[in-house]
């Protein structure tokens, strides 16, 4: 059975609270763990969550600010002392390159993972496989900062009842489903097509046409909302977000599930963040909470 599922590790910006942990994300994919952002804690709330070491395969770094990356060391050394057998990729802006390999080696231990540094340099696809394609698109936030999206390619439904029209059965379908066409029968005569997913990532960042590519058509998107409207200068000014920002992003890009995360500490009330954005976004809204899992939205249907 597949699941697609993000499991919130942490939400705070700059600082932890006492009911936020610096940021993590896993979003289990089918068989991929995408690990964004482990910041301080990562480990520990990984363990919290009922997740594992070893359901992580990649793990991908918006930029090497502290509640972005500070909790590297610790899930690095937590992928060998429980000897993960896969590789797991690592992907970072290619400009914090020493930072990564600081981190990675930050202190003594017996390194057995096997862990793929593959830095980011561009836009575009970076990686891919039955999972579909990984793309990273750069931000803007004073310092070399990526945004990622996960896109599965477009595919086919089977329809049962036209399968058994043309006699169609067991391994055949797959057969047909390689080749395009099996006796004479073509795919697109048992099937419908079939709309991939599309997850977006947005950590810190200014507005800037990248957050609406990476945005555009996501079944979730996953944005920062460090501040609120009355503090749009403030947000402007260290390069990030507010809510009323991410929630006009969603509506334009038709994103399905909207989470916003990355609170800042002076704010009190998560439901303002709420409130803000459903007064532009009309779309599901989560507001993030530590240990949080939010499921992707089902497959929409129709082409």
């Amino acid at each position: 059975m597949t699941v697609r599922e993000l499991i919130v590790l942490g939400t705070a910006s700059q600082v932890p609270t006492r009911q936020r942990n610096h940021n993590g994300y896993l979003l289990r994919w089918d068989g991929e763990g995408f690990l964004f952002d482990p910041g301080d804690g990562s480990q520990r709330q990984l363990l919290r969550s009922g997740a594992a070491a070893s359901d992580i395969t990649r793990i991908c770094i918006t930029h090497f600010h502290g509640d972005h990356c500070l909790g590297v060391p610790g899930i690095v050394q937590r992928l060998s002392l429980d000897r993960v057998p896969h590789t797991v990729h690592a992907h970072f802006p290619r400009s914090g390159a020493h930072f990564f390999e600081r981190l990675r080696y930050a202190s003594a231990f017996y390194d057995a993972a096997d862990i793929k540094e593959d830095p980011v340099e561009g836009d575009g696809e970076i990686a891919g496989g039955k999972f579909g394609s990984l793309q990273a698109y750069r931000l803007d936030h004073g310092i070399d900062s990526f945004g990622y999206r996960v896109v599965e390619p477009d595919g086919h439904r089977m329809l049962p009842e036209k399968l058994k029209e043309h006699g169609i059965q067991g391994p055949q379908v797959r057969t047909l489903q390689q080749q395009g066409e099996l006796n004479g029968v073509k795919l697109e005569d048992v099937s419908e097509p079939r709309k991939g997913q599309k997850f977006a990532f947005v950590m810190d960042t200014r507005m800037c046409d990248n957050v609406y590519e990476l945005a555009d058509q996501a079944d979730m998107l996953v944005i920062e909302s460090t501040y609120l409207a009355r503090d749009t200068k403030l947000a402007g000014d260290h390069g990030h977000l507010t809510a009323q920002q991410a929630a006009r992003v969603a509506r334009d890009c038709k994103v399905r599930k909207l989470v916003l995360t990355h609170f800042s500490q002076r704010y009190e009330d998560p439901a303002e963040f709420h409130a803000e954005a459903a007064r532009e976004f009309d779309g599901e809204i989560v507001i993030a909470k530590d240990l949080d899992r939010v499921p992707v939205p089902k497959r929409a249907t129709g082409p």
